[in-house]
């Protein structure tokens, strides 16, 4: 496995993969925080592509990613992580809604919980779900996180809407 660490507003991002494909993103802080394995390799190389793109997005110029994923789970948490990716950029919905969206309305807490275990958040955009009142829910990177994650899609869907 290949790692590299990217520098952005909320911290130095862990990626993490292959040759071929994505297979991580760790946060510096908050439950997701992870640290590469000893036997893992040093090497930009494999990740220009999801750097570049990464650097768009918080740039504001990105609202979808583009990239070879390597997505990780039981089949439950891969339809959930499926449904997280049709989540439009500078949206949010509950994980009550993801429940419906995937046929099981009685599953929030499981949607919560695979949610929770996402190995690509950012790009599989967990961070635009939140609690059924509107308030900010756990987040493995930390809410502050979270927050400022909303905050810059919200105040770049207005320059869409505006310009």
């Amino acid at each position: 496995m290949y790692y590299c660490f990217l520098d952005t507003p909320i911290g130095d991002l862990l990626l993490a993969g292959d040759e071929e494909s994505l297979s991580l993103v760790a946060f510096p802080e908050g439950s997701m925080r992870r640290d590469p394995d000893p036997d893992w390799i040093y090497n930009e190389k494999p990740f220009a592509e999801a750097r570049r793109q990464l650097t768009e997005y918080f740039a504001g110029s990105r609202k979808q990613f583009d990239l070879p994923l390597n997505l990780s789970g039981t089949e439950f948490q891969l339809l959930v992580l499926e449904e997280l990716r049709r989540i439009p950029y500078g949206e949010t919905v509950s994980y009550g809604d993801i429940a419906e969206r995937i046929g099981r309305p009685a599953a929030v807490r499981a949607v919560g919980a695979a949610n929770g275990r996402n190995p690509l958040p950012i790009i599989v955009p967990c961070h635009r779900v939140i609690g059924s009142g509107g308030d900010l829910t756990g987040f493995g990177g930390g809410l502050d996180a979270k927050e400022a994650l909303l905050r810059l899609e919200a105040e770049n869907s207005e320059l869409m809407k505006s310009g």
